[in-house]
């Protein structure tokens, strides 16, 4: 004689959900990587604003240093300007990781 929780369970069974659901699975990773975004992105906007506020405050002092020290920085802002474009076209050219093996099969 079959017991009537085992009907119950074979009745049922037709309608369970699959035990691994990847839409479900995806629409979840993708609702936590909105919300971490927005949270980062919320954290970049307060320290961009408190920064800009802090210039803001400090910039009638420092306005008038830097256009008194300016004369004496140009020559080694233009030499560090040459050694950062030069390294970042020697870096950029350089092959990394998977970009080397593309041509290889």
């Amino acid at each position: 004689m079959i017991d009537p929780d085992d009907r119950l369970r074979a009745l049922f069974a037709a309608d369970l959900p699959p035990a691994r659901d990847p839409a479900f699975q995806a629409e979840i990773l993708a609702a936590l990587a909105r919300r971490r975004f927005l949270e980062e992105m919320a954290l970049l906007a307060m320290a961009s604003l408190g920064g800009a506020i802090t210039l803001a405050v400090l910039w009638p002092v420092l306005g008038a240093s830097l256009a008194s020290i300016s004369q004496a920085l140009t020559p080694a802002a233009i030499a560090l300007a040459v050694a950062v474009s030069i390294l970042g076209l020697a870096w950029g050219n350089e092959p990394h990781g998977s970009e080397a093996d593309v041509g290889r099969g």
